[in-house]
């Protein structure tokens, strides 16, 4: 790896820690510059997985004041993101890698949509169990779990938008403010990064340059995404998602 190829390994590594902690998708802008780098597929998607880990570490970090009140959530939902971390990476080894790009720009569009209507779709939620006299589920029931597991099966295989999936399940079925579930957010990505890397670690082949140049960047952007993210109202931090995810369903699409 040339010097200028470790500087823009580096400068992408920074971005998607940056934008992984704020929305998701940091993948979308690190993969690609593997590849161009010269790494095969699979070396590059392992080699990010890895990168990445220091990234959500940080990002969830960064958010640490988010997530007050919160850690009974990351127990329930972190046992689903190791168990779907894990099985993510073990299909990235044994399918083929067109085994998810048929259904991928798919589930990030119907994510963005539940993104767009979460206040609505929410609000109905809740008028629905109020003409029932039911109660909402502090962690969202079996549906959210079902659904975050399969988010994380997802990440642990490639990640795109994994950042997305997460918060769209969570808008509609959890009552909480976008901010403390993006907390939540980072610390699952984080559990689902790290088992998956720890997995890659003994049974598949990485480049360690491309793996500490990214994991650096994305330290760094981990907490300058965190200073940025927080500071968006939902709005704004919805038309963030909204834009990242077009442009990752785009991208996906002209591979």
């Amino acid at each position: 790896m040339s010097l200028w190829e470790a500087v823009a390994v580096f400068a992408a590594g920074l971005g998607a820690g940056t934008i992984n902690t704020i929305v998701g998708s940091g993948t979308l802008i690190t993969f690609p510059v593997l590849l161009a780098v010269g790494l095969p597929p699979v070396t590059a998607n392992v080699s990010n997985s890895l990168g990445l880990v220091p990234g959500s570490i940080s990002g969830a970090i960064g958010y640490r004041r988010e997530l007050r009140g919160q850690w009974p959530r990351v127990l329930r939902f972190g046992v689903g993101a190791l168990i779907g971390g894990l099985a993510g990476a073990i299909l990235l080894l044994a399918l083929p890698s067109s085994a998810f790009k048929a259904v991928v720009p798919g589930l990030i569009a119907v994510a963005l949509v539940l993104v767009v209507a979460q206040p609505r779709l929410a609000a109905m939620v809740r008028a629905h169990r109020a003409r029932n006299g039911t109660t909402a589920h502090r962690d969202g029931g079996i549906a959210l779990f079902t659904g975050l597991l399969l988010a994380s099966v997802y990440g642990g295989y490639f990640g795109a938008a994994q950042g997305i999936i997460y918060l769209s399940l969570m808008g509609v079925l959890l009552s909480d403010d976008l901010q403390r579930l993006n907390a939540l957010k980072n610390v699952l990505t984080a559990l689902v990064n790290g088992v998956a890397a720890i997995f890659f670690l003994f049974v598949a082949h990485f480049d360690w340059t491309a793996v500490i140049l990214i994991a650096v960047g994305s330290a760094l952007g981990g907490q300058i995404g965190a200073k940025i993210g927080r500071r968006l109202p939902p709005a704004a931090m919805r038309a963030v998602i909204v834009a990242v995810g077009l442009v990752a369903i785009v991208q996906l699409l002209l591979k």
